[in-house]
């Protein structure tokens, strides 16, 4: 079944423009796929010359039909949040007054604090997007050595 799609020349002109200067890849393939549909071109054809299957192109022409030019800018990416945020507050505090020697430290603190068990990958990626540092074994030793200044009278 083919799919009657309106497209005016001035939208056609806007998906030109948009297939080559969008930032994002999919939405440029979107346009394209648009575009050579402007043009009359067969389905099997579209989809060889965008790399995507047929249903794919289906697909993109609903969301024109939803929603047109705009709809087929919209990226919706499946972004999954870390159970650790909603105790971000409660670990940047531990952590500023007791910097983990290392990720493992880190990982063992955080399992205490939260009961929420991460990978050591899991936790140095938390830790370095929060701006959470890892201070090493030796930093915290030479923290004990230095003796702290007196005000001088």
């Amino acid at each position: 079944m083919t799919i009657q799609i309106e497209i005016t020349p001035e939208i056609l002109k806007e998906l030109n423009y948009q297939r080559y200067n969008h930032p994002a890849p999919l939405v440029q393939r979107r346009m394209e796929t648009l575009w050579l549909k402007g043009h009359g071109l067969p389905h099997a054809q579209i989809a060889e010359l965008a790399g995507v299957t047929e249903n794919t192109i289906r697909d993109y022409f609903e969301l024109y039909e939803q929603g047109g030019v705009e709809k087929l800018k919209e990226l919706n990416y499946y972004r999954p949040e870390s159970v650790l945020n909603s105790h971000i507050t409660s670990l940047e505090s531990h952590f500023r007054e007791n910097p983990p020697a290392s990720i493992k430290e880190a990982q063992s603190e955080i399992e205490v604090i939260t009961g929420v068990k991460r990978s050591e990958t899991q936790v140095a990626e938390f830790l370095k997007k929060n701006s959470i540092c890892v201070v090493g074994k030796w930093a915290r030793f030479r923290q004990k050595l230095t003796p702290k200044s007196k005000p001088s009278t």
